[in-house]
């Protein structure tokens, strides 16, 4: 009997070994990065490579990823480089093509992609055609998409001095005087003698009374509003500020969205006002726009007395005055003053976005900030539920990096690999691969360092590291070769060269309705799990939290026990909801049951 005993209580001991296993194995399994289930063949990139090469060296990548081809493998090795060298001749051909025909923007994408090929090309580089595209517009009298071109050849390469003086007769010409301070200064440092007229109104000073003639009200009429059985005028009201004599103006985007929104489904007119009410209303339309910068280009028939320059690449510093000029609640030419008071929220999905203290209110959303020599320092946005009383605006640095995609109309593309990043003092580590994008096909791992972009060693200041790296692609257009180099966790240095596609406008929401609640928990929540030791298929461990995350402010730390009982997706809304039951080793390993919410379009991707 005590030997049948003996015998029960080990069959027991091995059934609980092996249901633990059993619980791992499911948890490692739910952790695990999702696989492509793509199929590519040698006929699929063959069939590209004359069309679009820069695909067919994608599919190339990702061929070898997907079926291990190594050197050993000398049939299959072999057609891919054959096809390889097809695709990199083709291209060659295209980015040819594109500057014999002065097609430069093409020429300049086409340029950065042989760059992530690590290939140089003799015709010239993306600075020469940037140049060549900018001295282009100004002869189609582009005056804004001229100077944002020289800005960007002169940031690649400093401008020579008949380019510099070209660009700086030009700003004199359309009497924009911090455009023409900034060719000004690009020409002295390349030498030669500056007219002293030019010279003269370069280094003059804009006014506050001048700038008030460059800002408008922006009205969209939304018709009627229906409140307990009574009518309303439904009015969005914004202020937005000229960039361009042609009467082109920035303004934000929720000001306008229901221009341009397919989902809205009212009544919905834009105007702008540039007096006080009793002045008449200008038809306006929207150009382009940048919902993740929360950044649009509207146009109306008006030549402005005074056009704000986008080309100063001022970053002020925390404490330095600012001034902010807009219409709060339709008090047209209102101006404010304050301080900057801190540079790096991460409130929008790309970059970062300053603080400030001057006194913003309903309807200033769209207006100019400048600071105390009238350089353009940010655009004001406002309206953060969870902030109220606060202030921000757009860097200015921003808006001229937006402002092409926008000028080229309608809504702007951004590059897009599908990666969620974490900052660490190792550097950007990679804590999520969204399925179905780039970086899943080429099978980029989680949990890697990113060494380099293009061959370029990222650097910035602590909490800016991620806005950083978003900066250096998003220059680019979709589309686009990016050679990336990893750092695994065995040491391991892996570069990919991957073709972008265009930003998902919520970048996460796909992958939140088809991935694991247990792998989303990363990128959403900054709850990094690893399994557990026991217990049902849904506990965890906390392996990492990520500084700052929605885990972090609630308190839940590492190797804290988790059990997740469910998520829920609330698309109209942009949030994702987790229900866990933590047991927080601060607490005394006290269960606590608790709600953890998330916004679906997080700043943390590229």
């Amino acid at each position: 009997m005590i030997k049948n005993m003996a015998k029960k209580a080990m069959l027991a001991a091995l059934a609980m070994v092996f249901a633990a296993c059993q619980t791992t194995a499911t948890q490692e399994e739910r952790l695990a990065p999702r696989r492509s289930t793509s199929v590519v063949r040698l006929d699929d990139i063959k069939k590209e490579i004359g069309e679009n090469p820069v695909k067919a060296i994608d599919l190339i990548g990702i061929y070898r990823e997907i079926y291990s081809v190594t050197q050993n493998d000398n049939e299959n090795w072999n057609d891919l480089v054959q096809l390889e060298n097809d695709a990199l001749e083709t291209l060659r051909l295209h980015h040819a093509s594109a500057i014999e025909k002065e097609r430069w923007d093409d020429a300049a994408s086409l340029s950065r992609s042989l760059a992530g090929l690590g290939i140089e090309t003799e015709a010239g580089t993306e600075a020469d055609y940037i140049l060549a595209g900018a001295k282009q517009k100004l002869a189609d009298n582009n005056d804004l998409g001229a100077f944002l071109g020289a800005v960007q050849a002169h940031e690649l390469r400093p401008l020579d001095f008949d380019s510099g003086l070209l660009f700086l007769e030009r700003a004199v010409n359309v009497k924009q005087r911090r455009a023409a301070a900034f060719f000004l200064s690009a020409a002295e440092s390349a030498g030669g003698e500056i007219p002293g007229d030019m010279r003269s109104f370069a280094m003059g000073r804009d006014t506050v009374s001048d700038m008030l003639n460059g800002v408008a009200t922006v009205i969209v009429d939304k018709g009627i509003r229906i409140e307990a059985g009574r009518g309303f005028p439904d009015r969005v009201i914004g202020s937005a500020f000229f960039v361009d004599a042609s009467g082109l103006l920035v303004t934000n985007y929720h000001v306008i969205s229901s221009e341009v929104d397919t989902k809205y489904r009212g009544y919905s007119r834009m105007y702008i006002r540039m007096g006080d009410p009793t002045s008449p209303r200008i038809p306006a339309r929207v150009i382009g726009w940048d919902k993740a910068m929360d950044l649009a280009l509207i146009k109306t028939e008006f030549e402005p007395e005074f056009v704000f320059s986008v080309v100063d690449r001022v970053i002020p510093m925390v404490g330095d005055t600012v001034l902010a000029i807009g219409s709060p609640g339709g008090l047209e030419k209102t101006v404010t003053s304050g301080i900057v008071s801190t540079l790096s929220r991460r409130f929008l999905q790309i970059g970062d976005v300053y603080q400030i203290d001057a006194a913003i209110n309903y309807g200033n959303s769209g207006g100019p900030v400048v600071d105390n020599v009238g350089r353009l320092v940010g655009i004001v946005f406002a309206g953060i539920p969870s902030y109220q009383g606060l202030n921000f605006a757009v860097p200015a640095e921003r808006l001229a990096a937006a402002l092409p995609a926008m000028i080229a109309g309608g809504k702007a593309q951004r590059p897009w690999l599908g990666l969620t990043l974490n900052e660490t003092n190792s550097g950007a580590e990679i804590i999520y691969v969204a399925p179905n994008t780039p970086a899943m096909q080429h099978r980029v791992p989680e949990n890697s360092i990113i060494k380099t972009i293009n061959g370029r060693e990222i650097t910035a200041a602590q909490g800016a590291l991620i806005p950083a790296i978003q900066d250096v692609i998003f220059q680019s257009r979709p589309g686009e070769l990016i050679a990336l180099e990893t750092i695994d966790t065995d040491g391991v240095q892996n570069r990919r060269v991957i073709m972008t596609v265009a930003r998902p406008e919520i970048p996460l929401l796909d992958a939140a309705k088809i991935d694991r609640r247990e792998r989303m928990a990363a990128p959403l929540f900054g709850l990094i799990l690893s399994p557990s030791q026991g217990g049902s298929s849904s506990n965890y461990t906390v392996r990492k939290v990520v500084r700052g995350s929605v885990a972090d402010e609630a308190g839940i730390s590492e190797r804290d026990p988790v059990a997740i009982r469910r998520m829920r997706i609330m698309e109209d809304r942009g949030i994702a909801l987790l229900d866990i039951a933590v047991q927080k080793r601060r607490m005394g390993f006290i269960e606590t049951t608790m709600q953890l919410p998330a916004w679906l379009d997080s700043p943390d991707t590229f």
